[in-house]
């Protein structure tokens, strides 16, 4: 029994922030106006209402798929309504679902992750239809106030942000579905970007409730990760790039988007470039390209993931 994606759909908030916007928003140090498009090529992003959770917007993605028969929700987001109980309760509740639930969490590769897991509990026979959804409000953990430049620096990654939800519906299906995927980590690098308040480290310091990373550091982990967990796919499999409809690439920033697609090889017209109008949306990134993309039925797609961590993950489907 194969497993295989069936449907996605999202959510975007309707409210928007412009980059001008972000710049005039930031209180005490803006090294020059225009540098947040500059260097993010991100034009704007979504921002959900003040009493929106993650749960909202990801209940809201999945109103858009025929969920009725899902016999599981996985909540797979790096955002969560609160730390217990499983957000995964609050998307079931809101959508009248009474089937099993859990979170699954694992920062910009959560939703990815979630149909890898969904994928092995239906080829194992555990499940049937999984709804797979994400929501995610990293706006509530940017900085709006900096110090000066060093703090300017640590919060910037923040400043690209943007929220949204998604939902994947992952069915069983005789003939066709997932038939490649790949994760790997290096966990040594986790310090470099993190969101430390709210756990058993930080449980009440507000100082420790904003995201901070070292943008630099960061893409250099990545590049040392490697291209490689992209390129082996290609090669056990048999494929190239031209062989998929679309190839959905977790995206950051524009020139970090350009630099990975470059090296891949990856075909710009196999690319759906989110990034401009919609900024980095996390976990909801990848099916945003899919939705926007118009993936259906008799589509190969490809799904290559970066999160936070770090972890890579790369996931082949025929839709």
């Amino acid at each position: 029994m194969w497993a295989r994606i069936s449907a996605v759909s999202t959510y975007l908030p309707e409210r928007t922030l412009t980059s001008a916007e972000v710049e005039a928003r930031i209180d005490g140090y803006v090294p020059r106006r225009g540098i947040v498009e500059r260097l993010t090529g991100i034009r704007r992003r979504h921002l959900a209402e003040p009493d929106e959770q993650a749960s909202d917007l990801a209940a809201a993605a999945a109103r858009g798929l025929d969920h009725r028969d899902a016999d599981l929700l996985i909540f797979a987001s790096a955002s969560q309504d609160m730390v217990e109980p499983a957000t995964a309760h609050m998307v079931a509740a809101r959508l009248g679902l009474s089937c099993p639930v859990f979170d699954v969490k694992n920062a910009c590769n959560s939703l990815l992750n979630g149909v890898q897991v969904a994928e092995a509990l239906i080829r194992t026979g555990a499940h049937r239809t999984v709804l797979v959804c994400t929501g995610e409000v990293p706006s509530r953990a940017v900085r709006w106030r900096v110090s000066g430049r060093a703090q300017f620096i640590e919060a910037f990654a923040g400043y690209t942000l943007s929220d949204a939800g998604a939902a994947v519906l992952v069915t069983a299906d005789p003939g066709r579905g997932i038939f490649y995927r790949d994760f790997r980590a290096d966990s040594t690098a986790w310090a470099i970007g993190t969101l430390p308040g709210g756990g058993s480290a930080h449980p009440r310091d507000p100082e420790h409730s904003y995201f901070r990373g070292d943008g630099r550091r960061l893409r250099e982990a990545f590049e040392l990760a490697g291209p490689e967990i992209f390129l082996d796919a290609l090669k056990r499999t048999g494929l190239t790039w031209e062989d998929f409809s679309l190839v959905a690439v977790h995206q950051v920033a524009v020139p970090y988007l350009d630099a990975l697609v470059r090296i891949l090889g990856i075909p710009r017209d196999r690319l759906v470039v989110t990034l401009p109008e919609h900024g980095n949306c996390a976990s909801a990134s990848l099916p945003l390209q899919l939705h926007a993309g118009g993936a259906g039925p008799g589509d190969r797609v490809a799904l290559l993931g970066l999160g936070g961590g770090i972890s890579l993950g790369v996931l082949f489907a025929d839709l």
